[in-house]
């Protein structure tokens, strides 16, 4: 058994079992791919893939077990790997950070030239997605930690740090109906189609509670979107009325758009550092979480990082 087999398997995993795209990713041909997974399943007597003629259409039930242990051991290889690299040269290697586009486009600009001011060595790479998405990328040991604000509270395997409040807005274009009001309303929010992002209406989410609690049904969403920039976009032309961060909002930038605080409405939600507890952190990546939350020092991220799982977490 070799660590490239368990990486090939993994990546498929990954890859929605597309053999081609993780031969792709891992810059390698397809058939040599195919063929150490096959060697890999001969060892072992079993089939971790189940297959369709050349495709694989799914994974076995000893296959799920495989992978499961597979990636354990493919995250200690890589904290070995970052062990030895934190004593040989500690101010190059590289970090890989998941997060939102709202906080990659808003949030974390000023952070990112901040940080490769500092480490000009270190290879930063933000991959964007969804919550569901995200929390995946740091399970699997894809990122090294995540940014995020909806994670579920149903996934015990990450823990959370809790760095910084931010709240919604409406945002509409000028002339709007809704500028004229003194004192702005979920009933009158209601009355509009709204443009927001896909998670809005999640059952735990501000903005779901929110119209529960009003005894509201759900309003018409026009458009979902995890891009903040394109619900703008479709706002602009008139489709309906963008529910979203604040801190989205540009006045400079956001020309031919206004936007009216929403904050009394839907309260303030948590944005978060996700971490998986196995994976062995940088020093630069303590760093870079300081500067996105400066009261998170390394001493306080270790004790949330490795205390029992039933332990309360709030900073």
């Amino acid at each position: 058994m070799k660590l490239q087999q368990l990486r090939y398997i993994l990546e498929v995993y990954r890859h929605n079992l597309n053999v081609s795209e993780a031969a792709n990713a891992l810059f390698t041909s397809q058939p040599g791919i195919s063929k150490q997974i096959r060697l890999l399943e001969e060892e072992l007597g079993i089939q971790i893939f189940i297959r369709s003629g050349k495709r694989v259409v799914s994974v076995s039930q000893p296959g799920k077990a495989v992978l499961e242990l597979a990636e354990r051991i493919w995250r200690d290889v890589q904290n070995i790997k970052n062990i030895g690299n934190e004593f040989s040269d500690q101010d190059s290697g590289s970090l890989t950070i998941a997060t939102t586009h709202t906080q990659a486009r808003y949030a974390l600009p000023g952070i990112v030239a901040e940080f490769v001011k500092r480490y000009p060595k270190v290879q930063l790479h933000i991959k964007q997605g969804n919550p569901y998405d995200i929390a995946e990328m740091v399970i699997s040991g894809e990122v090294d930690f995540a940014i995020a604000t909806e994670l579920s509270d149903d996934n015990d395997t990450l823990r959370k740090l809790p760095c910084n409040d931010w709240t919604y807005a409406v945002v509409v274009p000028e002339g709007h109906p809704l500028l004229h009001l003194t004192d702005l309303s979920i009933e009158d929010l209601a009355t509009f189609p709204l443009l927001t992002y896909d998670f809005a209406f999640n059952q735990k989410n501000n903005i779901a509670r929110a119209f529960q609690k009003a005894r509201l049904n759900p309003p018409t969403v026009v458009l979902s979107s995890t891009d903040t920039d394109v619900l703008k976009t479709y706002v602009k032309l008139g489709l309906g009325v963008g529910l979203m961060a604040k801190m989205a909002y540009d006045l400079q930038v956001d020309q031919g758009l206004q936007m009216i605080d929403a904050s009394h409405l839907f309260g303030s939600s948590l944005t978060y550092i996700a971490l998986h507890p196995n994976n062995y952190l940088r020093g630069y990546a303590y760093d870079f979480i300081r500067l996105f939350a400066p009261d998170l020092t390394k001493e306080k991220i270790d004790t949330i990082l490795y205390a029992p799982i039933e332990e309360d977490f709030s900073i």
